[in-house]
Formats: structure tokens, C-alpha cells, sequence
């Protein structure tokens, strides 16, 4: 990478991470509350549960956009969330990443962390990783510069000049790109990439963190069938190492990487279950499969 583009790129990346750090939410929520920066190594799951939320309250303007919502992961646990438009899914992303504050309720991480004390640049480096709907990668610059930019290392301008990859790391790239399908296309520039392979650059570079928990909002929205199959295939991957949260309304997806599904709708959660389950509900017909 050159230092134009590095210099660019670090600044680039210190400005999100500062937006991020100061937990208003673009719609308007409430900010997240502050505590003391815990690491990944940190998560005790020793309980058998990477993500807990119980009795959820938030409203915005008077609308209860989630009411009393009761959800828990496990670790290394691939999870599926479907529901209607409106059902709550970002509302519920939101807060788990400290965007949004609810008012009222529980949200842990593993069993000691209370995500409502801090903010979102915190509970990133924590080990949750989350991926919006629309892929925001870095487009000037080469697919193994935006991994390598995305290494959980200091991002002062500085030392992004001055930085080397070691052994490590460089295992660890070659390694992120041949799970995210884009070992050929290193050198290529990110804008050249297709819709889909440009989300599975933005996933790499979470992967590039370490997460412990990914959250993943419609991630096969507008990909090509093979494209798509190569995302479930990627999914199925990383279940185990990590825990995944996937909201998506592709029911051929869902089923392709799916054990278990929760169903949202106002707020809360309507249904969970195997995906044959969910869809033989007649609530879950009612309000958002159809007949």
C-alpha cells in the first residue's frame, strides 16, 4: 500500500471509529452508557451463552419498537432471525452494539458483560462485529489492503506509515482471503468487485478482528443465486469458531444454514424453532409468511 493511500485510509478509518465512539444513533436513539474497555479474552461463556437479552423495552416517539424481547445465543451457535418489516431485527442490532440504549432490560455478553454500560466503539473491540446491508468497503484500494487495514492494530496515522506485517498476520490474511472467496482477487481493487464478493470483503474484514459474535443484516440482499450459495457455504464456515446472528428474509438461505430460527414481529419474539417449525405456525403464517 502506498502512504497516500495508508495515510488516507487510517484517517478514514480513525473518523468512523471516533463517530462510532460517541454512541448517537443516526435515528435519533438514545446513546449507549459508558464503562470500562474490556477486551475479547475477556467473555466468560462459561454458562453456555455468548449473547443474553431479557425483558427488552425500548420506544421511540411513543412506538414500542421492541417490547419485551427475550432472546440467547450460544457459543459458536449460527442463528437465524426473520420476521416483517418493522418486526424490530435492526431495533434489536442496535442495541446489542450500543447504538441504541433501550429503556429498560438485560443485555449481556457471555455472563458478566453488561453491554448497556458501554459504547459502541467498546463493544466492538469486545469481539462483536457487525455488517449493515450495504457493503462499505474502502473502493480505492485492493482487496488485501482493506483486510490489512482492518487488522485489530493502532490505527494512528503514524504508525499506519510505519506499519509491517509480520508472519502472523500475514498467515491470518491468507487465511481470511481464502474463506471469504477472494484469495484470486487480492490485488484487485475493491470497487471493481461485484455486489456480492464486496460483501464477503466487508465480512472478511470483521473476520480480521476476531469477533466472537458477527451480526449480519440481509447479507445475500441483491447477490446472485451462486453467489448466494457461496455465502451459505461461508456461514457454515465460520459456525463453531464464531457465533453468528443472521437476519435475513431469503427462506432458501435461511434454510440452507439454519438449525434454529427466531421470529420476530412487534418487537418480541412470536416463534423459535427449526425453520420447518417456524413456518408450520399459524402466527408466524399470519403475520408473515402468507398462505
Amino acid at each position: 500500500m502506498t502512504p497516500d493511500l495508508m495515510e488516507a485510509g487510517a484517517k478514514r478509518l480513525a473518523a468512523a471509529q471516533s463517530a462510532h465512539a460517541t454512541g448517537v444513533t443516526e435515528s435519533g436513539g438514545r446513546r449507549a452508557g459508558y464503562g470500562r474497555p474490556v477486551t475479547a479474552g475477556e467473555v466468560d461463556v462459561a454458562h453456555g451463552r455468548i449473547l443474553y437479552l431479557e425483558d427488552v423495552h425500548v420506544a421511540f416517539d411513543g412506538f414500542k419498537a421492541i417490547n419485551g424481547l427475550n432472546l440467547d445465543i450460544a457459543p459458536g451457535e449460527l442463528r437465524c432471525v426473520i420476521g416483517p418489516n418493522g418486526a424490530g431485527k435492526t431495533t434489536m442490532m442496535d442495541i446489542i452494539t450500543g447504538k441504541t440504549r433501550p429503556d429498560s432490560g438485560t443485555v449481556f455478553f457471555g455472563s458478566t458483560i453488561d453491554l448497556l454500560r458501554y459504547r459502541e466503539a467498546d463493544i466492538a473491540a469486545m469481539g462483536i462485529g457487525r455488517k449493515f446491508q450495504k457493503p462499505t468497503v474502502f473502493e480505492e484500494l485492493s482487496v488485501f489492503e482493506n483486510l490489512e487495514l482492518a487488522l485489530a492494530t493502532d490505527k494512528g496515522v503514524r504508525r499506519s506509515m510505519a506499519f509491517a506485517l509480520n508472519g502472523e498476520q500475514k498467515d491470518r490474511l491468507a487465511e481470511v482471503l481464502s474463506t471469504i472467496h477472494l484469495r484470486d482477487s487480492a490485488a484487485r481493487q475493491a470497487g471493481e468487485l461485484s455486489h456480492g464478493q464486496k460483501q464477503w470483503l466487508e465480512i472478511g474484514m470483521l473476520l480480521m478482528q476476531d469477533p466472537k459474535l458477527l451480526l449480519l443484516d440481509e447479507p445475500v440482499a441483491g447477490m446472485t443465486d451462486e453467489e448466494t450459495e457461496r455465502t451459505a457455504q461461508l456461514f457454515l464456515s465460520l459456525k463453531g469458531r464464531h457465533s453468528l446472528m443472521v437476519v435475513e428474509h431469503d427462506m432458501n438461505f435461511i434454510r440452507a444454514i439454519s438449525e434454529k430460527v427466531t421470529v420476530l414481529c412487534d418487537g418480541a419474539v412470536l416463534a423459535e424453532g427449526t425453520l420447518d417449525e417456524v413456518q408450520a405456525d399459524e402466527r408466524v403464517i399470519e403475520v408473515y409468511l402468507g398462505r
